[in-house]
C-alpha cells in the first residue's frame, strides 16, 4: 500500500506507456498522437460511466483506478495507431505498459479499501494459503497445554437448517481455551466483512487475530472466540445478511453457526454471551442481526455500516434483495423494527457504533439515527467518531477499540 514497491510499479508503468507512444515522426506527433490520447480519455470516461450505471458498486471508486486504466488504453492505442512504423522498443513496451498499468489500477482499489495491507496478505489470499496460526479441527480438539498465542481453525459448518451455500469458515480460539481438556465456556463474536468479502478478510485485512492475541496477553490468555463467518457465499454477492434472492444468509448466521460453535468448541450460549461485529456491509449486518434476533445476539459492533440493508435505494433494495416484497424490507429495517419492539425486548442488549471522520456524513448520520432508535427501544448504545476513512485500516483500528467493550459486555472472565 505504500513504500518502494507500489512506486516501482508506477514508475515502470509510466516509462512503458511513454515507450509505446514515443515516435520521432512529426506526422505521428501532430496527427496520430492527439487521437490516441483523446480516444483513451473518451474510452476511460465511457468505462467509468458504465461501471457507475451497471457495476453494482456502492462506494466511490478512486481516481487512481481511472488514471491507470487510461494509461493501459494509451499503451494499446499507441500500438494500434502506429504499428506499421513501430520500432522494437514500442513493441516491447506495450505488454509492460498494459500489465503494469492494470496492476497499478488494481492496487489503487486496494489502497482505497485497504483490502491487502501487505504483499504477504495478498499472496496468501490469492494462493488460498492457510492463515497465520491455523491448525486443523482435529489438532485443536486434541491440543492441551499452555500457549502464548491463540490458534485459528478452519471449519465446515453444516448448512442446516438454512441450506445456504457458503465457503469454509474460520474460528479463532484464544490461549485460555487450550489450557485444559475441560474447555472454558467462552463468549463468542461473529465477525462479518464488507460487500466484496471472504471469511478470512478479518484476519488478512482486519488484523483480528493479532488484536485478539494482544488482548489475551493482557488478560491471562482470555479473549472471546471469534467466528469469521461467510455471509455472502461468494466474493461478488451482496446478501446484506438477510434471507433473500441470493440465499438464506440470515438463517445461516442465526440458526447454523451458533449451535455448531457451542457444540464443537463448548462455548457459552445465550444472547448475553454472543455478539456480532462487522465493518461496512458487515456493520449493517451486525445491527440488523442483533435487532431482529435479540434472543441470539445480545450485543453488536457496527463499524461504518448503513442504516439498514441497502443495495442502492429503497425500491432497488426491495426489488433486488427481497424479490419485490416490501414487507420483507420493513421486517429488516432496524429503525422500523426497533420502533415496533415490545417493552423489555432488548433488556441487557448493547451496541457500539464507530465511524471514521474521513468517511463523509452518510455513515455518521446512519449511526446517529440507529443510536437514537436503539436507545428508545431500551438498548445501551454509544457512537464514537475516530480518525480514518472507509477502509480496512479503519476497521482494524476500530476492532481494537471495540474488543474490550465486547469482552466486558459478553462476560469474558477477567474483563471487568
Amino acid at each position: 500500500m505504500s513504500g518502494w514497491l507500489p512506486w516501482t510499479f508506477r514508475i515502470l508503468a509510466v516509462v512503458a506507456v511513454v515507450g509505446t507512444l514515443f515516435r520521432l515522426s512529426p506526422f505521428w506527433l501532430r496527427r496520430r498522437l492527439p487521437w490516441v490520447v483523446g480516444g483513451s480519455l473518451a474510452c476511460t470516461g465511457l468505462i467509468a460511466l458504465l461501471v457507475s450505471l451497471f457495476g453494482d458498486v456502492q462506494d466511490p471508486l478512486p481516481f487512481g483506478l481511472w488514471f491507470w486504466v487510461c494509461c493501459a488504453l494509451l499503451g494499446l492505442g499507441g500500438l494500434a495507431a502506429g504499428i506499421r512504423r513501430a520500432r522494437w522498443w514500442n513493441l516491447v513496451a506495450v505488454p509492460v505498459a498494459l500489465g503494469m498499468s492494470l496492476l497499478c489500477a488494481a492496487n489503487s482499489i486496494n489502497i482505497s479499501t485497504g483490502y491487502y495491507p501487505d504483499v504477504n496478505a495478498a499472496f496468501g489470499d490469492l494462493t488460498d494459503a492457510p492463515v497465520p496460526q491455523q491448525m486443523t479441527l482435529e489438532e485443536a480438539l486434541a491440543t492441551v497445554g499452555r500457549s502464548n498465542a491463540g490458534r485459528v481453525v478452519a471449519v465446515e459448518i453444516p448448512a442446516e437448517p438454512s441450506g445456504f451455500k457458503h465457503r469454509r469458515e474460520l474460528v479463532y480460539l484464544p490461549p485460555a481455551w487450550f489450557r485444559s481438556k475441560v474447555r472454558p465456556k467462552l463468549p463468542v463474536v461473529e465477525m462479518i466483512g464488507g460487500q466484496f468479502a471472504a471469511p478470512d478478510n478479518w484476519i488478512r485485512a482486519g488484523g483480528a487475530i493479532s488484536t485478539a492475541d494482544a488482548y489475551a496477553a493482557a488478560h491471562n490468555g482470555y479473549a472471546p472466540i471469534l467466528v469469521m463467518v461467510d455471509a455472502t457465499g461468494n466474493f461478488k454477492t451482496d446478501t446484506e445478511c438477510v434471507n433473500g434472492k441470493p440465499g438464506n444468509a440470515e438463517d445461516h448466521l442465526v440458526k447454523d453457526v451458533p449451535p455448531y460453535i457451542a457444540k464443537t468448541f463448548g462455548s457459552a450460549t445465550g444472547p448475553h454471551s454472543w455478539a456480532v461485529a462487522g465493518w461496512s456491509m458487515g456493520g449493517t449486518c451486525a445491527v440488523d442481526l442483533a435487532v431482529l434476533h435479540p434472543d441470539v445476539f445480545g450485543h453488536f459492533v457496527d463499524i461504518s455500516g448503513d442504516s439498514g440493508p441497502n443495495l442502492g435505494g429503497k425500491q432497488t433494495t426491495i426489488n433486488d434483495l427481497y424479490g419485490g416484497n416490501a414487507a420483507a424490507w420493513d421486517a429488516h429495517d432496524p429503525v422500523t423494527v426497533l420502533g415496533r419492539a415490545k417493552k423489555d425486548a432488548y433488556r441487557g442488549s448493547g451496541g457500539y457504533f464507530l465511524v471514521g471522520d474521513g468517511e463523509g456524513g452518510k455513515h455518521l448520520e446512519s449511526a446517529q439515527i440507529l443510536d437514537r432508535a436503539a436507545r428508545e427501544a431500551g438498548l445501551e448504545t454509544k457512537v464514537e467518531v475516530h480518525p480514518g476513512k472507509h477502509d480496512w485500516q479503519f476497521g482494524t483500528a476500530s476492532f481494537k477499540l471495540a474488543l474490550p467493550w465486547l469482552a466486558q459486555r459478553t462476560g469474558l472472565p477477567g474483563s471487568n
